[in-house]
């Protein structure tokens, strides 16, 4: 690759090429920086805007409060879980919200904010005291949540999960 040149050029092309590695890690750096992260308990989600936004969606779920939920969601907004593919908020009503019944607590663990995108890892216990564990990943916009994707897999406690 570098045969029949000379010294110098060799030099030169070696200096480019670091130089662009540098510049793709400061670019890599700069992004991580601007994400926020905040780990610990729900409670902290209340130091930013789009964090309150999120706590309250945790909140309608612990409360069965139907009508707190319609509040932060957006016009369009649309539901992804493993079981559900972009669902409006009708069928979320229908298919998901009685499970808000079966949920006592959800305590967040990990929450990364970046522009509008939140992805939260919480966990939670259901009235029957089993253990449920979420990924959730949020997009918020003007103040309310647009879609809400929901990862979670075969054999836990989810609410309505009959595996053991």
């Amino acid at each position: 690759m570098t045969k029949g040149l000379t010294r110098k050029q060799k030099i030169m092309k070696m200096t480019k090429f670091f130089t662009g590695i540098l510049l793709v890690g400061f670019a890599l750096s700069a992004q991580a920086g601007s994400a926020q992260t905040i780990t610990g308990r729900t409670a902290e989600l209340e130091n930013t805007p789009k964090g309150k936004i999120i706590k309250a969606w945790y909140t309608a779920w612990e409360k069965n409060d139907w009508n707190l939920m319609t509040q932060i969601l957006a016009a369009g907004f649309t539901f992804t879980s493993p079981v559900d593919d972009h669902i409006k908020i009708n069928a979320v009503k229908e298919k998901c919200w009685p499970n808000a019944g079966k949920i006592k607590t959800v305590d967040v663990q990990q929450v990364i904010m970046n522009g509008d995108a939140v992805f939260v890892i919480a966990n939670g216990y259901t009235t029957a005291g089993k253990f449920l564990r979420n990924c959730d990943y949020f997009t918020v916009k003007d103040g309310k949540i647009m879609t809400y994707e929901c990862f979670f897999g075969p054999g836990i406690n989810y609410p309505n999960n009959t595996a053991k």
